[in-house]
């Protein structure tokens, strides 16, 4: 499979490092060569939150991702940070419901998902971070359907057992935009 260096970005409080986690996790399920490095601003909720999630069959050297081939950005300052490092043939993965700009960029492939909307006309405010996440197994296939399963499972603390069949439903929102 593929290398994937990925960059998830947003505000803290909309899940960017629970995103992040899930397809670390999902990695680690299927016994590849992982790296999952948070970074947030000091600030926590409504300051800035990115991680860098690598996924590989080989070796991964560093686990800081500079030059990254898959973007998910959920607000238009982590797009307009991270847009340029995107590597040329790249995925850029946008909450457009929260991002009112288009990338300019010809030589990526931009993914325009409503998430946040789509999230809260579903009942599921708080998981247009996972809405995102299916959107990107659907387009990048990073394990198996049953794995990214298993992934959700292991990431969901026992306290919020209950929140599973709500990010399982989110999953599939965005496998089916």
């Amino acid at each position: 499979m593929k290398d994937l260096n990925m960059v998830f970005a947003g505000f803290g409080g909309q899940g960017v490092l629970f995103a992040g986690k899930v397809v670390a996790y999902a990695g680690l399920i299927e016994g590849r060569e992982l790296s999952w490095l948070p970074s947030y601003g000091p600030e926590m909720r409504g300051g800035t939150a990115n991680c860098s999630v690598c996924l590989s069959d080989e070796a991964i050297g560093s686990p800081l991702v500079t030059n990254p081939n898959v973007l998910v950005a959920m607000n238009r300052p982590s797009l307009e940070k991270f847009v340029n490092e995107v590597e040329p043939g790249g995925v850029i993965l946008l909450d457009s419901s929260l991002i009112d700009v288009q990338v300019e960029r010809d030589d990526v492939t931009t993914y325009y998902v409503p998430a946040s909307t789509l999230a809260e006309e579903n009942g599921l405010k708080g998981l247009a971070n996972i809405i995102l996440v299916g959107k990107l197994f659907k387009e990048v296939g990073f394990c198996s359907e049953e794995t990214l399963d298993k992934a959700l499972q292991k990431c969901i603390p026992a306290r919020k057992a209950s929140m599973l069949d709500f990010n399982r439903k989110a999953i599939e929102i965005g496998r089916a935009q």
